[in-house]
């Protein structure tokens, strides 16, 4: 089994799971550069994970299903597009192994998912990104917290499939939270060396983001202050953190 990313749009991923001559996508937004990818590597289509239901994530549903008709799996906030509607705490039996269904709805109320074990692969959608997270259209900080434990919980060598590149956006804003962070430092020389030879930044791992991403470290001293700083009030670690962090992120123009 091999994973690897189609760029489309500005700046979104659909992540491929090729098993032999299959090939499955996840959040296809666009269907034109995986038809191609298809034609091109004599492929056929196997089947589609949908991790919530912004059209950036599902827009090329249709186009996909009107060439082959497959499988779509996602949540219930999916049931446009989906044949089998999944939900946090199930698993899936599929020919790219078994997947188990994370609930980590923040970014969405009802955003899902997939970690396949045998991969040691997270395909995150918006709700986690490399230094970042999603923005909370629908969900709560609360949601958020919750979201992010069940992601911190997996094995530090998870691998982890988020669909945008922001990483250096997001480096530029956790550097400004924890300016003395070298991984941080490490890491930001690492993206730019990618980028620069157009090279995708993703996928990063659990273990990596749990030393750069401040949205996995609001229980940190040195992020509790420097929130607290910036919000000229008391901040506590934790939640009150998180919250904090997400709001400052919202409007940070690094």
């Amino acid at each position: 089994m091999t994973i690897f990313p189609i760029a489309c749009f500005l700046d979104n991923y659909i992540w491929c799971i090729q098993v032999e001559n299959s090939l499955w996508v996840v959040d296809p937004g666009d269907a034109s550069p995986v038809l191609e990818y298809l034609h091109q590597h004599s492929l056929s289509l196997g089947g589609i994970l949908l991790t919530h239901h912004h059209a950036d994530h599902t827009g090329g549903v249709n186009a996909l299903l009107a060439h082959k008709n497959v499988a779509v799996y996602g949540p219930e906030e999916t049931n446009q597009w989906a044949t089998t509607l999944v939900a946090g705490g199930s698993t899936l039996d599929l020919p790219i192994g078994q997947a188990q269904i994370l609930f980590v709805g923040a970014h969405t109320r009802g955003h899902i998912a997939y970690y396949i074990a045998s991969a040691k692969a997270l395909f995150c959608g918006d709700t986690l990104f490399s230094a970042g997270c999603g923005r909370l259209f629908e969900g709560t900080p609360e949601d958020l917290e919750l979201a992010l434990s069940c992601i911190n919980s997996l094995p530090a060598d998870t691998k982890l499939y988020p669909t945008h590149e922001y990483t250096l956006s997001n480096l530029a804003f956790a550097k400004r939270v924890e300016p003395d962070n070298n991984a941080i430092v490490e890491y930001t020389q690492w993206v730019h060396a990618q980028r620069d030879q157009e090279k995708p930044s993703l996928p990063t791992t659990l273990a990596l983001e749990r030393q750069v991403n401040p949205f996995l470290r609001a229980t940190s001293a040195t992020i509790v202050q420097q929130v607290s700083e910036h919000a000229k009030r008391p901040i506590s670690a934790g939640l009150d953190t998180l919250a904090s962090l997400r709001a400052w992120k919202d409007n940070f123009r690094g």
